[in-house]
C-alpha cells in the first residue's frame, strides 16, 4: 500500500501487473495453495463523490478486474484469518539493478501473522522478465503507437525547430491516435552535441536548444499503454541529409544493432551480445582509419570499445522502461569499462523483450581519457578522431522480443537505413 507519490507510482505497477488495478490505495493478496485472488479496497468518505466521482462498490472492482474475492481495506485482517495461512509472503525487497528499495507494506493488525519478506520479491520479479501472450499483445501495440509518433515527430524537426517541439508532438500523437496519456520515462530530445549526453532531457537540460543546421537528432521516447511501456531511439539529420561523418557513424551504429538482433535467441547470454556490438562497432573504426595499428581483440582487451559506447547494450522492458529481474537468477554484474552498466546479465530466453541499443559517440571527457591512456592511445588516430568532435552520438535503440528460435521485432514500422530516412525525410 502506497503512503507517498514515488512509491505509490512504484507499488501500483506491481499491484497493476498482477492484478490490473488502476486505482491508488489497494491492497492485494494471492493464495498461493488455491490460486485465488483477493483485492482489498479503500473505504472513501462520501465527500470522495464530489472531487473525485462515483465511489465504487466490491461488485464493481470484481467485475472490472476479474478477481475472485473484493474486501474493503479495513477488512484485511480479518478475512486472512479467516484463510488461516501458515505465513504471509509480503513484497520487500532490493532492486537487483537500481538498489532502490521497496519498503514493506503494512495494516493494521500485520503483527498477528507471520512474515515471509525474503521470498515474494524476487519470485515477482522473475515472473516479469518473460511476458505472457497477452502482454505480448501490449507490447506491440505500444510499440507501433511509438513508432508512428516517432515518424510524426521526423516530419515536423528541422533547423530553427526547439528540441522539445519534438517531445511535444510525440505524446500529442501518443494520445491522440494512441490512447496513451503516459510515456514511460523522461523524453531525450536531443540535438547537436547533446546527442553525446546519454541521458539529456533531465531537469536541468530540458530539450530546450534550438535545432542548428548540421546537427544530428538524437530522440528517445516511448508511449505507455496500460502499464506497458516502449523504448525506441531514433537518429536523423536535421536537414534531412546526413553528412559523410554522420553517415559512417550511423551506419555502424546499424551494423551493430542488426548483428545483434540476428544473434539472438534462447540460450544465448546478454554480455556476449554487448561484446558482439564492441567488436562491430571496432572493426568499422579500423576499416574508416579511426583505429590503427592493432587487431579487433587486441582493441577490445584495453577496452575501446567503451570509448565510444559506454552504456550498456540493453535492458529488460515491460512494466518499467528498465524492467524487473535483471539480476534476478543472473550471473553477477561484469565490473569493466561499459558492459559494467549492462542492466542484466541473464541467458535469454523465450518471452524476454529487451532492448538493443548500441551507440556511436564522440564525447569528448571520454576521448581525452583514452588519449591520455598510452594502452588506449597508441591504437587511435588522434587526428581523425578529433574530426568528429561536435558530433554528439548516435544511438539506433528498437524493442526486441525473444522467440523460440530468434527473435521478434517490436520497433519494426520505422525508417532505419540511410537510405530510408533521407527518403522520408524527402518527403
Amino acid at each position: 500500500k502506497s503512503n507517498s507519490r514515488y512509491w505509490k507510482q512504484w507499488y501500483q505497477r506491481r499491484v497493476r501487473g498482477l492484478f490490473g488495478v488502476m486505482e491508488a490505495d489497494f491492497y492485494g493478496a494471492i493464495d498461493v495453495d488455491t490460486c485465488t485472488s483477493i483485492l482489498f479496497m479503500p473505504r472513501l468518505p462520501e465527500s470522495y463523490a464530489v472531487w473525485m466521482g462515483e465511489l465504487k462498490t466490491p461488485a464493481y472492482f470484481l467485475k472490472r478486474y476479474g478477481v475472485d474475492h473484493v474486501y474493503y481495506s479495513d477488512e484485511i485482517t480479518t478475512i486472512l484469518k479467516q484463510q488461516r495461512p501458515s505465513s504471509l509472503l509480503i513484497m520487500q525487497g532490493t532492486n537487483s539493478d537500481s538498489k532502490a528499495s521497496f519498503e514493506q507494506p503494512t495494516f493494521p493488525g500485520i503483527e498477528q501473522f507471520k512474515l515471509d519478506t525474503s521470498t515474494l520479491y524476487n519470485q515477482i520479479a522473475d515472473c516479469r522478465v518473460r511476458k505472457s501472450p497477452e502482454e505480448m499483445k501490449v507490447m506491440r501495440y505500444v510499440n507501433q503507437i511509438s513508432c508512428e509518433a516517432h515518424k510524426e515527430v521526423m516530419k515536423i524537426m528541422r533547423p530553427g525547430r526547439m528540441e522539445y517541439e519534438g517531445e511535444a508532438t510525440f505524446k500529442h500523437y501518443s494520445y491522440m491516435k494512441g490512447g496513451m496519456r503516459f510515456v514511460g520515462y523522461t523524453c531525450i530530445c536531443a540535438s547537436g552535441k547533446n546527442s553525446g549526453v546519454l541521458h539529456y532531457g533531465h531537469a536541468g537540460e530540458p530539450n530546450d536548444k534550438r535545432v542548428k543546421e548540421g546537427d544530428i537528432l538524437l530522440f528517445d521516447m516511448g508511449s505507455e499503454y496500460a502499464g506497458y511501456t516502449a523504448d525506441i531511439t531514433v537518429t536523423f539529420p536535421a536537414t534531412g541529409k546526413f553528412t559523410e561523418k554522420q553517415k559512417f557513424a550511423y551506419n555502424t551504429c546499424l551494423k551493430a544493432n542488426k548483428a545483434v538482433q540476428a544473434a539472438m535467441a534462447p540460450g544465448v547470454k546478454w554480455p556476449d551480445m554487448h561484446r558482439l556490438a564492441e567488436r562491430v562497432i571496432i572493426e568499422e573504426f579500423i576499416n574508416e582509419g579511426l583505429l590503427v595499428n592493432g587487431t579487433v581483440d587486441e582493441m577490445a582487451a584495453v577496452f575501446l570499445g567503451a570509448v565510444f559506447m559506454p552504456h550498456g547494450l540493453g535492458h529488460l522492458i515491460g512494466l518499467d522502461v528498465h524492467d524487473a529481474g535483471g539480476y534476478v537468477n543472473a550471473p553477477e554484474r561484469i565490473d569493466e569499462p561499459g558492459i559494467r552498466y549492462l542492466r542484466t546479465t541473464r541467458v535469454l530466453e523465450e518471452g524476454m523483450v529487451i532492448t538493443v541499443e548500441p551507440g556511436v559517440y564522440f564525447i569528448d571527457v571520454l576521448l581525452d581519457d583514452a588519449f591520455a591512456n598510452p594502452e588506449q592511445a597508441k591504437f587511435m588516430n588522434k587526428e581523425l578522431i578529433n574530426q568528429f568532435r561536435g558530433m554528439g552520438g548516435i544511438r539506433i535503440e528498437d524493442g526486441v522480443a525473444v522467440t523460440a528460435d530468434g527473435s521478434e521485432l517490436l520497433s519494426h514500422d520505422l525508417p532505419r537505413t540511410v537510405e530510408e530516412i533521407e527518403a522520408f525525410m524527402g518527403r
